[in-house]
């Protein structure tokens, strides 16, 4: 991904969704768009226009922070927006190594994180990459997120999403939920450019899927911290379920997303229907495993030929 192609529409894309009215600009003379001209950009940032032009043109190697800064204000930046353009000026600026420093990819759980992950047993819980692969779940997790793992979603979220139908009855808002996956993967981009498997990523759902290259192209980018979804599980039906993301400081780069359900909801019925199916899954197939391995060790060895 060229570093001044992503500065350049990510900028233009913010411009372009930012009125004049938004902006506390009155708007004057024929507007071919709805969004800010150039020129009122840079007054608000109280740049140039020759130097604003620049910068949006993908420029952005000795800008400032304050001038940054500046900008961010000027289009009405969130947070999560604001540390995708500094992200980008990280990079334009000579910075060879991410912010947050990716993983090998052979990633192997640490022992304590699978002791922690296994300690929740009220809701899902699994830890994730940039690139939305999950990589580690307790049991209600490999339960709940069984659909992932045995079709084309492979273990990762977004190809789930897009490649595979499910995904829409696994998500009923599907159009706001893939909207969120592509604006973490856009997130991930811009914080890692030259993470070899994103791109890879990205041009196999870009080549597979319209809807995921409708949404590339809009360069939105967010935060995933909390808030609430929903989901239809195809063995127990509709939840409605409250996430909590943190960042793990061992492993940076990766989250640990813990779904709980409200105490005394149908939703956290049906959750803890799942874990005891789960549960009991898990015991039988214990059982199964402890009688096989009984008749195998009661069973009259084979004679073997005779010494003499």
């Amino acid at each position: 991904m060229d570093n001044r192609d992503e500065v350049r529409e990510f900028l233009m894309s913010r411009r372009a969704k930012l009125t004049p009215d938004q902006a506390g600009i009155a708007a004057s003379g024929t507007r071919r768009v709805a969004g800010l001209r150039r020129s009122e950009v840079a007054m608000l940032a109280d740049v140039s226009i020759e130097y604003y032009s620049k910068i949006e043109r993908g420029h952005l190697a000795g800008v400032s922070d304050g001038v940054l800064e500046a900008v961010a204000r000027a289009l009405r930046l969130d947070d999560a927006e604001r540390e995708h353009l500094f992200d980008l000026a990280r990079v334009a600026h000579g910075g060879v190594e991410p912010v947050r420093r990716r993983k090998p990819k052979q990633w192997v759980a640490r022992e304590s994180l699978l002791r922690a992950l296994e300690a929740i047993t009220a809701g899902p819980a699994f830890v994730r990459n940039g690139r939305m692969d999950v990589l580690a779940t307790n049991a209600l997790g490999r339960a709940f997120y069984d659909q992932v793992f045995d079709g084309p979603g492979e273990g990762n979220l977004a190809r789930f999403q897009f490649l595979d139908e499910r995904s829409r009855d696994f998500y009923p808002d599907w159009p706001p939920a893939a909207d969120v996956t592509v604006a973490i993967l856009r997130t991930e981009a811009g914080r890692d450019p030259r993470d070899k498997q994103l791109h890879d990523l990205v041009g196999e759902l870009s080549t597979r899927s319209d809807e995921f290259r409708t949404r590339w192209g809009a360069h939105n980018v967010r935060r995933h911290g909390s808030g609430t979804k929903h989901f239809r599980h195809h063995l127990v039906g509709d939840l409605t379920l409250t996430y909590e993301g943190l960042e793990l400081t061992a492993e940076p780069g990766l989250s640990f997303l813990i779904y709980t359900a409200e105490p005394g909801s149908v939703s956290e019925e049906r959750l803890n229907l799942l874990a005891s199916w789960t549960a009991a899954d898990a015991h039988g197939r214990g059982e199964r495993a402890q009688a096989s391995a009984t008749t195998d060790l009661t069973k009259k060895p084979t004679e073997g030929p005779t010494h003499g």
